[in-house]
């Protein structure tokens, strides 16, 4: 029996006009460009290029960082939109990914089974790397990683009942000083309690309660109240 192979990856995120235009910029032709991919080790005739900023073919992983380098400029702005999952942040940084699992360190087929998932197992210091070594924010990194759906459900539960019932949770997915999630955790809770006895007293005529205003979901919240804390240098 066949072993099925696992999915192709999803092609990287190119942007024909943007090769175009940094080519136009810089004054190159497709065979200077071609030249100085080469230098980067990735030989491919000239036509590629112009095939590239046609939009007949696209580039490779290897390809695409090696144009990104022979136009020198950013890999991310040839992507023509933000990067959307592991691969996609790992590529705007110019990494393999063995650079990556490196620098993180993890084991290659850690690091691989988790772009190829969108799953992160890795513990509290490793996922701390990976937003320093890919560029990430906070948020990027739940986001990407699969588990905001989960941690909006945790968020949610805080607000409507003990916060310090999901900071052992909240805390496995947001690799921050424990400290910080609770300060954010408190706050949020405390945010959302509307006393039950506003707009009513024990004496004289009875007021109508003030509708409260919309709270801002706890997702976002939890956010906004994170970036005051000590997040240990990551951006939120």
């Amino acid at each position: 029996m066949r072993r099925s192979r696992p999915p192709a990856p999803a092609p990287v995120p190119f942007s024909p006009e943007a090769a175009r235009a940094h080519r136009a910029g810089l004054g190159l032709t497709p065979e200077q460009v071609a030249a100085g991919m080469a230098a980067h080790g990735v030989r491919l005739p000239a036509a590629h290029v112009l095939g590239w900023e046609s939009g007949v073919i696209r580039p490779g992983e290897e390809e695409f960082i090696a144009l990104a380098r022979a136009l020198w400029c950013p890999a991310a702005q040839l992507m023509g939109t933000a990067p959307d999952s592991l691969r996609d942040f790992r590529v705007a940084r110019e990494l393999t990914q063995e650079q990556t699992a490196a620098r993180i360190g993890i084991g290659l087929h850690s690091y691989a089974s988790a772009e190829q998932t969108g799953r992160w197992s890795g513990d509290a210091d490793q996922s701390a790397a990976l937003v320093e070594v890919l560029g990430l924010r906070l948020r990027d990194l739940v986001r990407i990683t699969g588990v905001a759906e989960e941690l909006d459900q945790r968020l949610r539960q805080c607000v409507d009942g003990r916060w310090q019932a999901q900071l052992k949770a909240v805390a496995k997915l947001v690799p921050v000083p424990r400290e910080s999630i609770a300060t954010a955790l408190a706050a949020l809770q405390n945010e959302h309690q509307v006393p039950s006895h506003w707009g009513s007293s024990t004496w004289g005529p009875a007021t109508p309660a003030v509708e409260p205003e919309p709270a801002e979901p706890p997702y976002d919240r939890f956010w906004a109240l994170l970036a005051r804390t000590d997040t240990g240098g990551l951006p939120v």
